[in-house]
């Protein structure tokens, strides 16, 4: 199993803004950004005492670093990623991950076919900005067994996010032509949405939290890169270009410059839990 070592080392790159190519955004979301949901991740395993006898699939598991997480506590994993980029990052780490979440290791005979429903089924970073989200929930709740358990997770209140602020440059820089929309990350954050998400795939509330789950880069470069690897601003960069994105992100981003160049912002991400009744 491949190391979870979460440390960035991208201080000491050229000041690129991630180039803004696929491959560059995949890895600067692999180097950068993906660990600072660590604690969410563990905070919602620990609730669920996420272990041996569990099966957990990662749909949109981006570069795979929460299935790694779950597989040092002994859980067996598998995700699903559409974006070649992180899937390719994934399977690299060792990780069974594919475009639709089966695992396909050489030809499936009767005797080794791929597990198609899991004990835990994780949406833990493909929720902000899905226009639709009913199709991805119904393929969560599908592909858990009877009995098991689906966790969706998405930014928390946004006057709780230091980052709402820089999230707003999406918005911004934007168009809203031809029938295009930008992401609007923190419309799933008022009360009862995620639970409504869960009612509507017949699968039962029970229990949520909020995590704290502060964004922290060693200098202002890393937190462009970071931040521009969500993907939330990729209709942004698609209509105003990567440099003017890339230069109000650094605007918005100066109230959370400290003194040593470092860049920090408090957020908090919200969790629910939903049971697979039948």
């Amino acid at each position: 199993m491949a190391s979870t070592q979460v440390g960035g080392t991208t201080a000491q790159r050229p000041r690129t803004h991630g180039g803004g190519g696929a491959h560059s955004r995949a890895r600067d979301w692999a180097e950068i950004q993906e660990r600072m949901l660590v604690p969410l991740y563990q905070a919602v395993y620990d609730r669920l005492e996420v272990g041996p006898a569990t099966s957990l699939l990662g749909l949109g598991c981006r570069s795979g670093l929460a299935l790694l997480l779950a597989a040092e506590r002994g859980a067996q994993v598998s995700g699903a990623e559409p974006e070649t980029e992180l899937r390719e990052l994934a399977q690299g780490r060792g990780l069974p991950v594919s475009a639709d979440g089966y695992e396909a290791h050489g030809e499936r005979t009767a005797t080794a076919l791929p597990r198609t429903a899991h004990s835990l089924v994780t949406v833990f970073d493909q929720l902000p900005g899905t226009e639709d989200p009913a199709p991805l929930m119904a393929e969560a709740a599908r592909r858990t067994l009877r009995g098991g358990q689906v966790v969706l997770a998405g930014w928390g209140p946004p006057e709780r996010c230091e980052s709402a602020s820089v999230l707003d440059v999406a918005h911004r820089r934007a168009h809203r032509g031809a029938g295009r929309a930008p992401s609007a990350p923190f419309a799933l954050s008022r009360p009862g949405a995620l639970e409504a998400l869960l009612a509507g795939a017949a699968l039962r509330p029970a229990g949520s939290g909020l995590v704290s789950c502060p964004f922290a880069y060693a200098d202002l470069e890393s937190a462009v890169r970071g931040m521009l690897s969500t993907g939330l601003y990729r209709t942004a960069v698609e209509d105003s270009g990567q440099a003017v994105v890339a230069k109000e992100l650094e605007e918005a981003l100066q109230p959370y410059v400290r003194p040593d160049a470092s860049v920090r912002m408090a957020n908090v991400f919200r969790y629910v839990v939903g049971d697979k009744l039948r």
